[in-house]
């Protein structure tokens, strides 16, 4: 997996350069960029049901929206880590870590409640 998010970073390193765009991308506006693209992905929810959100992805428009979204989110997530030094496979791998020490299955199988919450 590392190695493909490293590929998938030049990638969209090299259409930034190309275009003599990391002049423009500071760690703020990326972050903001980043948000902005969630936000988008929210928008495809927006006054539908959840059966309508859940048949997205069997709608060719549906999906294509949902996809294009998603991999907006991703490639600003990107370079996001791009600029700030962030091992993204790592960083993932650690915080799965540390969620296992919050949320022990025996504890928290089906349960929602955050893990600092009254049981």
């Amino acid at each position: 997996m590392a190695g493909q998010l490293d590929q998938l970073t030049r990638l969209v390193t090299a259409f930034r350069d190309a275009r003599d765009w990391a002049q423009f991308h500071s760690l703020r506006s990326l972050i903001v960029s980043l948000n902005l693209e969630a936000g988008e992905l929210l928008e495809l929810t927006q006054w539908k049901r959840d059966d309508e959100i859940e048949a997205l992805p069997a709608d060719l428009h549906g999906r294509e929206a949902l996809e294009d979204e998603c991999a907006d989110v991703l490639l600003y997530l990107l370079l996001i880590a791009e600029r700030a030094g962030i091992d993204l496979d790592a960083a993932a791998r650690a915080k799965l870590a540390k969620n296992e020490a919050k949320y022990p299955v025996d504890a928290f199988r089906g349960s929602s409640r955050k893990y600092n919450a009254a049981s």
